[in-house]
Parts: C-alpha cells; sequence; structure tokens
C-alpha cells in the first residue's frame, strides 16, 4: 500500500511539472521594449536598466537628482548592443505630484513608444527606534516607498491592459517579508507594496499583464551607505547576520523574473526561504511553485524559529549591555 501511495506521488509531482509551462506567463521579449525604471540613476535601478539595456531594451530613466541621470545614461550607453537603442532621462520626484508623473510617462511614451515594463525602483530607507522616529519619518517613506510606487504604476496601467501586455515591478525588501528592529517606519512602508502587488496582479492577469515583487536582502548601494549611518546597533547586528549582495547581482535576478513573469522574486537561500514562509496567499507563477512551497514549509518555519531566536538574543544583549554602560556612567 505504500508503494503505490509512493507511486501515486510520484506520478503526480511529474504531472505538475509537465503541466506546468503550459499554464505560467509567456515570456516578455526585451529587444525593442520599452523599460521605464524609476530611481534609475543609481544601486539597484541602474543595474537594471543597464541588464535590460544589454538585452536589447530602450530606456527610461526616472530620478530626482537630474547630474546623477546624466551620469547613469553614459554609463548605460556602453553596454548598447545596436545603434537604434536609446536612454531617456526624465527627473521628476514620482512621490510628489500623480498628475506630473502621468505627465512625464506619456511623454516617454510619444518618444519611445508604449511601455512595456515598468520597474519602481525609487525607495528610501530610514531606520531607528520607534520611539525616536519623527512621525513625519513614517509619513516621508510611505511617500516615497509606497506612493512613489502607486503614481507610475497607476500611470502606464490602462496602456498596458489595453495593448494585453505588460509587466510592473515593485522592488520591496527581505524588510517587507519581516519586520526587524529598527524599521518600523520602513518595514511598514514595503509590507504595503505586497498588499498592492497582489491586488493588482488579480486585477490585470486577465489582461496578460504581471506583476513581480522583488524582495532583495542588503545590498551593496549609495542607499545602504546613508542607510547605515543611522542604524541602531541592534539593526546593524542583525543585518550582519547575511551576507551583502552585489547590485548587478540583484538586478539580473530581477529582471529574470520580471521576463518569466515570476510574481515573486528573491535573491539567494535565505530570501527563497523567506518567500516560501511568507507566500500565504500570493499568487503563483506555476503549480511547481505552490507545490515547492506547501513541502519546504514546516521545514523552512523551523529553521526561522531559530533565526527569531538568535534576532531576539541580539537585542536583549544590546539592551543589557546599554544598562551596564548607563549604571556606570552613574558611578564614575
Amino acid at each position: 500500500m505504500l508503494l503505490l501511495a509512493a507511486a501515486f506521488l510520484v506520478a503526480f509531482v511529474l504531472l505538475l511539472y509537465m503541466v506546468s509551462p503550459l499554464i505560467s506567463p509567456k515570456p516578455l521579449a526585451l529587444p525593442g521594449a520599452h523599460v521605464v525604471v524609476t530611481g534609475g540613476s543609481s544601486g539597484i535601478g541602474k543595474c537594471i536598466a543597464i541588464e535590460c539595456y544589454k538585452q536589447g531594451a530602450f530606456i527610461t530613466l526616472v530620478a530626482r537628482n537630474e547630474e546623477k541621470l546624466l551620469q547613469a545614461k553614459k554609463e548605460i550607453e556602453k553596454y548598447s548592443i545596436n545603434d537604434k537603442q536609446v536612454v531617456l532621462c526624465i527627473s521628476v520626484d514620482v512621490s510628489e505630484d500623480y498628475n506630473q508623473v502621468e505627465n512625464v510617462i506619456k511623454q516617454a511614451q510619444e518618444k519611445l513608444g508604449p511601455v512595456d515594463m515598468l520597474v519602481n525602483c525609487a525607495g528610501l530607507a530610514l531606520a531607528g527606534k520607534f520611539e525616536d522616529l519623527e512621525v513625519s519619518t513614517f509619513e516621508k517613506l510611505m511617500n516615497i516607498n509606497y506612493l512613489g510606487s502607486v503614481y507610475p504604476s497607476r500611470a502606464v496601467i490602462t496602456t498596458m491592459m489595453e495593448r494585453r501586455v505588460g509587466r510592473i515591478v515593485f522592488v520591496s525588501s527581505q524588510a517587507g517579508q519581516l519586520g526587524l528592529f529598527g524599521y518600523t517606519a520602513y518595514s511598514s512602508s514595503k509590507f504595503a507594496i505586497r498588499g498592492l502587488a497582489e491586488a493588482l496582479q488579480m486585477e490585470v492577469k486577465p489582461y496578460n499583464v504581471y506583476v513581480t515583487v522583488a524582495y532583495p536582502p542588503d545590498t551593496d548601494t549609495p542607499g545602504l551607505a546613508m542607510e547605515n549611518k543611522t542604524k541602531p546597533l541592534e539593526t546593524r547586528l542583525i543585518s550582519e547576520t547575511t551576507s551583502l549582495c552585489k547590485p548587478e547581482q540583484v538586478a539580473k535576478q530581477i529582471v529574470k523574473d520580471a521576463i518569466q513573469g515570476n510574481f515573486n522574486s528573491s535573491i539567494g537561500s535565505d530570501g527563497y526561504m523567506l518567500s516560501s514562509l511568507t507566500c500565504g496567499m500570493a499568487p503563483v507563477t506555476s503549480i511547481t511553485e505552490g507545490l515547492q512551497q506547501v513541502v519546504t514549509m514546516g521545514l523552512f518555519r523551523t529553521i526561522a524559529l531559530f533565526y527569531l531566536g538568535s534576532f531576539d538574543g541580539i537585542v536583549r544583549r544590546c539592551m543589557m549591555q546599554r544598562t551596564k554602560s548607563e549604571i556606570a556612567d552613574k558611578t564614575a
């Protein structure tokens, strides 16, 4: 009986692997495609633009700093594969005013054609203990990280649905999968992106438009360098439990997943585990992906409990160290 059950299980798994490609989205062809990247003047955004340009795409870079945009444009153009490719630069704050964002997207489409892929990479990370953060910090991060993704997406979605083709990428963070010490403001803004993406994917999937949410770990970018200046000790020690990623590595994975129409994009073994643990009711791109999540959930939850215990230990040790220092200062 056990052998029969095992045989049925193996046959079922094989069937899933065979059927899975039939229900997966058709890959998006990047040669000649128009890709818009917000936050494209540096870091992950710039590397995503380079990766798409290498594959023959036309690029629109969107960011606030015009000087950095022009520098990024020169760097990206070095990777041209034909003389027809164009890199367009637009200086605008994507979190400030929707009408302004809509207008610049229209200008980009008039010059380079309809947007085939939008990558929402504009973002900001600020760390600090909840009681130390100004209320304005919460508002600022929600505006930049959340509304800064809503506005460009809203500006392109109608055309994508009419054309029955398109990709929208939201760059979240592993801090958008679990809340960590020091990230009460940042994690909130990144968790919001997940809810937006899940609801949007359900609306646009019938129109052959696919949404990807990327959850990169700490990545060696100018943004991380700025964030590290204000990180509490606990946050820094927790962050150091995982390795630092290169932006080129992250960008390559995000572009690959977006082309395939994968809802989730994660980096490395930790990223894969986190995505399986936090999948919940998130869409799956294939039956195989869903099956893998079901099979690995129990094991990954067990591993996660050890991680959580380690993080709590870091917080307790930092608290004890701080208390000892305060006592020493008082008695000195």
